[in-house]
């Protein structure tokens, strides 16, 4: 098995350092998506159950774009992440929901069916539960059931749904409007999550979402072009800079694992050094990525990757 260990010099505060013992989680996404990939797919399953986990968190895109949005694929892959003895959290992606339309069916039909089938209680996923905090408690926001939060040692999660395809924006009037709808209650989501690690004095915020946010391509995009994350890049800078400590962003969509500093402070011109980004493995790569915080060492953070296993496109 390669391991390749990363270390992340965050600079955690004394809270970290204080709180409890070391925990491990995995990250995985944009997997399988063709039958090739599905008997990887299963062993890796089988590979995390023999880990150590806090928790497994899927990224969303668990199909291709082409392949069909299909109830019965749907049900297939409630049942494996069912599978998994760890708390298991699904984010969703576009190819669940917002590119169904390339097929014949309906996105917004579509993630209603996501909401019904993977969301149906305050529990996530998995043979271990863990207890979730869901937008949906709030009247505002009944139907985003697949926001989420939750919190382990110094450490706040928050999930949103912000998928691939532009974040559903600029492809008809009605996908516009269920976008500026989302957007909202993914703004009101955020903003909660870091007033709640504010007031508990947590040592990191880590967001999980499905797209790549584009970053790099913000700056090079023509003024008249739709972006999908331009609300979200703001939106992100303003809590990070306000926050004033670790903030880890995890996204797939790119299928490029990476660890970096993308975020760039416009009044400085430099990568916000408490940001990070780190993008999972996805198709054709089956694999996943073991992140690692640990207390005892308040200037590492550790990303771990699994056996990386290609299998054919």
């Amino acid at each position: 098995m390669i391991r390749l260990i990363l270390a992340i010099a965050l600079a955690f505060t004394a809270a970290l350092a204080q709180a409890s013992a070391r925990f491990s989680f995995a990250v995985i996404g944009d997997t399988p998506y063709y039958s090739g990939e599905e008997w990887i797919y299963a062993e890796m399953l089988k590979d995390l159950d023999r880990e150590d986990l806090a928790f497994v968190v899927h990224i969303g895109d668990f199909k291709s774009g082409s392949s069909p949005c299909s109830d019965e694929l749907f049900a297939q892959r409630l049942r494996q992440f069912q599978s998994v003895r760890h708390p298991f959290i699904f984010v969703p992606g576009d190819n669940e929901w917002t590119d169904c339309h390339r097929g014949g069916a309906d996105p917004l039909e579509r993630l209603a069916k996501l909401r019904e089938i993977f969301y149906p209680d305050d529990d996530s996923l998995g043979g271990r539960k863990l207890k979730l905090e869901r937008q949906s408690a709030d009247p505002r926001f009944a139907e985003y059931r697949e926001n989420v939060r939750w919190s382990i040692g110094p450490a706040l999660f928050i999930g949103l749904n912000i998928p691939g395809s532009n974040n559903n924006f600029g492809r008809t009037p009605q996908m516009d409007d269920e976008y500026a709808r989302r957007g909202q209650a993914n703004a009101a989501w955020l903003a909660q999550g870091f007033a709640v690690a504010k007031k508990n004095n947590h040592a990191a915020v880590f967001i999980a979402i499905q797209a790549d946010p584009h970053f790099e391509r913000a700056s090079r995009r023509p003024a008249n072009a739709a972006d999908g994350y331009a609300q979200f890049r703001q939106e992100l800078l303003a809590h990070t800079l306000a926050f004033g400590k670790p903030v880890i962003l995890i996204h797939g969509d790119t299928h490029r694992h990476r660890v970096d500093q993308p975020l760039v402070d416009p009044a400085t011109q430099k990568p916000v050094g408490r940001f990070t980004r780190i993008e999972s493995f996805g198709s054709p790569s089956v694999d996943w990525i073991r992140v690692s915080v640990d207390p005892a060492d308040p200037k590492l953070l550790a990303i771990n990757t699994g056996a990386q296993i290609n299998s054919a496109r």
